[in-house]
């Protein structure tokens, strides 16, 4: 019995434990939502300044909206976990008395039985009637064991007592937290209908403002060109040094092996020979340019003519959906591919993400690589770098901290963001394969929240 009480409360402490730690979580991810609301106020409040309604405000506001979305999420599964503790505690609680009074009547005839029996002559004469000296032996073991007994008895009750008061205040604490949790919902509810308004209110001057909209995306779509045509270029050109020094490698190899060939130095066994003969078929081989010769199981591509080329593309490769963002905070405000103008039919076209953040924040390289380009384009300053056969490029920044030729690691700033076109803080970010081709970033970062 006492064996089952001690295991019944061991359970109920482990689940308490459980219910803590998946508390604690919740609020953990309420006071980062809190502190990415603040972050986007802050970002909203600076491009307010423009005094020119624009699609970063919209956009702001639209995470802002889902950000508080998320924060009521989480406070009502607080307070669906403080009904589920709740619930447990009073089931507890009622375990406990039950167990506790079972205990008290156990106890309670035990003392009664005690007293009835408790003059001495019984005690002897229970001892004196045994049968044999082995079974008056038992009787005296039997009498210790039962005032163990009643003493143990009289400890579990204790116990109990403290534990199921420690239950009725663990109750009280949750209780009042459930208030405290219920007030905070209903604050963040109000929050989050004044946010929808203002969405709403946004959404509907910008309708308003559909010819100056069009004209921004027009001139928008002209620097998106221009700016795909230089990015072109320099793969290009890229692709064409990388095939050079292939070939050009590939030459000296080959002649190196030749004169090994056919002047072997003094003392060269034939042994000696076939191992360059060998090596110089290999290294022939290894370094043909052959446009679809297969490297190390990998399609053929001039950017992989050497094992660090080929190492960080596949290391870039291998950490798709988990690369680090260029930046420390900020707001996706145009998304990759071909986006509707919220409350307008207008489209727009982006070659990568466009981020909204306050302008001179550092702007980070998102893996190793080498910069292939930092310098103006069409007015723009713009940094490219070189992952083995993938590129990345960011654009619209305000200063520029690396050099051509120079090696990064990811994390490494590579310089400051500027403004866009709209005259707010932003940046544009596009990753680029061997041939040229834009990709999804928002599929190779690690996702938001």
């Amino acid at each position: 019995m006492l064996k089952s009480f001690f295991s019944f409360f061991l359970i109920c402490f482990i689940g308490l434990a459980v219910h803590a730690q998946t508390r604690e979580e919740l609020q953990k991810q309420e006071q980062d939502l809190k502190k990415e609301l603040a972050e986007l106020n802050n970002l909203l409040s600076q491009t307010q300044k423009n005094k020119k309604l624009s699609l970063s405000q919209l956009a702001i506001i639209k995470r802002k909206v889902a950000m508080r979305e998320q924060l009521v999420n989480s406070i009502n599964r607080q307070i669906r976990d403080l009904d589920n503790t709740i619930f447990l505690n009073e089931r507890d609680i009622y375990r406990l008395r039950k167990e506790l009074d079972t205990l008290r009547v156990k106890y309670a005839k035990s003392i009664v039985f005690a007293y009835k029996n408790r003059s001495s002559y019984e005690y002897l004469n229970f001892i004196f009637s045994s049968r044999s000296f082995n079974d008056a032996i038992k009787r005296i073991t039997y009498l210790k064991s039962y005032r163990r007994n009643r003493e143990t008895q009289a400890e579990a009750i204790m116990q109990s007592e403290q534990l199921l008061k420690e239950k009725i205040d663990l109750l009280s604490n949750n209780k009042k937290e459930r208030i405290t949790t219920l007030e905070k919902q209903s604050e963040q509810l109000k929050v989050l209908q004044e946010d929808k308004k203002v969405q709403d209110q946004v959404v509907a001057q910008l309708k308003g403002k559909e010819q100056e909209l069009s004209t921004q995306i027009r001139n928008k779509e002209r620097q998106r060109q221009k700016m795909q045509q230089a990015v072109m270029a320099i793969i290009r050109r890229e692709a064409d040094e990388a095939a050079k020094r292939a070939k050009q490698k590939a030459a000296e190899d080959a002649k190196r092996a030749a004169a090994n060939n056919t002047k072997p130095s003094e003392g060269t066994t034939a042994k000696n020979n076939t191992v360059s003969n060998s090596n110089a078929t290999k290294s022939t081989a290894i370094n043909e340019p052959l446009e679809n010769k297969p490297v190390a199981d990998r399609p053929y591509s001039v950017f992989e003519s050497t094992p660090e080329g080929r190492e960080t593309s596949i290391q870039f490769e291998q950490n798709r959906g988990r690369l680090p963002w260029p930046v420390d905070r900020g707001n996706v405000y145009v998304p990759y591919g071909i986006s509707t103008v919220p409350g307008t039919k207008l489209t727009q076209k982006s070659d990568g993400i466009q981020i909204a953040l306050p302008e001179g924040s550092p702007v980070k390289s998102i893996a190793d690589g080498e910069v292939m380009y930092a310098s103006e384009v069409n007015g723009e300053l713009v940094v490219m770098v070189r992952h083995g056969k993938y590129f990345t490029s960011i654009s619209q920044l305000s200063s520029i901290s690396v050099s051509v030729g120079q090696q990064v690691k990811a994390g490494s700033v590579l310089g400051r963001s500027g403004r866009s076109i709209d005259g707010e803080g932003a940046i544009i970010f596009v990753i680029n394969n061997e041939k040229g081709s834009t990709m999804n970033p928002e599929l190779w970062l690690k996702p938001r929240r």
